[in-house]
């Protein structure tokens, strides 16, 4: 979860203005949590307490008004019955860590409360698969499953592409909201990586969604690496110093995980 939250906010001030290079600071001046955190803490507060997926996301949202919510989801949150709206944005896997990170020993489990958390928005199948995926490369991440072998089972698993690099993606890769688009090279960025910063990098540099890509890249990455303390500490006390809630769910992931 913190990996999403991580990748979230170093990407944030490259979601519209785009770069093609790993050469950055990875908090820049004007890096702040997008959506991206807040649906992931959403999901957590979800799957911790078993609450209402729909209501739980929309109180969550409308606490952080304006922190960059898709069109159709930022009229969703405020709708008096939120129904789905086969959605296959690329926001099902930016939110979905949680469900992976509590059922590390549960594969089924972990996918099921991904279809729970996304169901209520992202319904269409390619929304429905985008989170799956996500879920399913963190969970092997957790097993200790190599890059090549997590590799080869999500692209046999779902169909998706993941037989180019990161290098390969980058010169002619764009702007791309959806699943389809997003997912695939998010995971390669993670799959790709040396460390958790290096894929968070990876991520920002293919030039697209930034924050998004990041967001879902981030936790896999977590997984496979772990991440430095001292990023954890500059996070929590400085881009979350006014998101108490926010903290406390994530504290809360992990104390539950550790159990």
């Amino acid at each position: 979860m913190l990996g999403a939250i991580i990748g979230d906010i170093a990407g944030s001030i490259y979601e519209w203005d785009h770069i093609k290079t790993k050469d950055f600071d990875l908090f820049g001046e004007r890096c702040q949590f997008t959506d991206d955190t807040v649906c992931t803490a959403a999901v957590a507060d979800i799957l911790l307490h078993d609450l209402p997926p729909a209501a739980t996301m929309q109180e969550c949202c409308r606490r952080y008004p304006g922190r960059g919510y898709g069109g159709f989801f930022s009229q969703w949150i405020y709708y008096d019955v939120p129904a789905p709206y086969q959605s296959y944005g690329n926001g099902a896997a930016m939110r979905i860590s949680p469900a992976a990170f509590l059922h590390p020993g549960d594969l089924e489990a972990a996918l099921n409360a991904s279809d729970r958390a996304t169901a209520i928005t992202h319904d269409h199948p390619e929304g429905m698969k985008g989170a799956r995926a996500t879920t399913h490369a963190i969970w092997l991440a957790f097993q200790g499953e190599t890059p090549a072998q997590i590799r080869k089972t999500i692209a046999a698993k779902y169909d998706y592409d993941l037989t180019r690099t990161v290098d390969q993606i980058r010169p002619g890769y764009y702007f791309d909201e959806t699943c389809q688009g997003t997912v695939p090279e998010a995971i390669t960025c993670a799959l790709e990586s040396d460390s958790f910063e290096d894929a968070v990098r990876n991520a920002i540099s293919l030039g697209g969604d930034a924050d998004t890509l990041a967001a879902i890249a981030g936790p896999i990455a977590e997984a496979l690496h772990g991440i430095p303390d001292e990023l954890k500490e500059r996070v929590e006390s400085q881009y979350l110093a006014g998101a108490p809630d926010i903290r406390e769910i994530m504290r809360e992931m992990y104390r539950t995980v550790a159990e």
